[in-house]
């Protein structure tokens, strides 16, 4: 079991890091423009990433046979 002090140290160590995360938070430009605020939120998501395959997949069915692969 953890002591009193090193209890304390946690405890004043992450309100430390949930100040400086609001902080940055807080101070981030907002933009009017929607789509300034979505660009990039979720490019690294592997949900994302699937996504586009499936677009990617949906187009290439749409194509004539003699045009794919050229």
């Amino acid at each position: 079991m953890l002591d009193t002090a090193t209890l304390e140290r946690r405890l004043t160590n992450l309100e430390q890091v949930v100040f400086d995360l609001q902080h940055k938070f807080d101070s981030k430009p907002v933009s009017d423009n929607w789509l300034d605020r979505l660009i990039g939120s979720i490019s690294d998501d592997a949900a994302f990433l699937e996504a586009l395959e499936y677009g990617r997949a949906f187009r290439q069915s749409d194509k004539p046979i003699d045009e794919i692969g050229q």
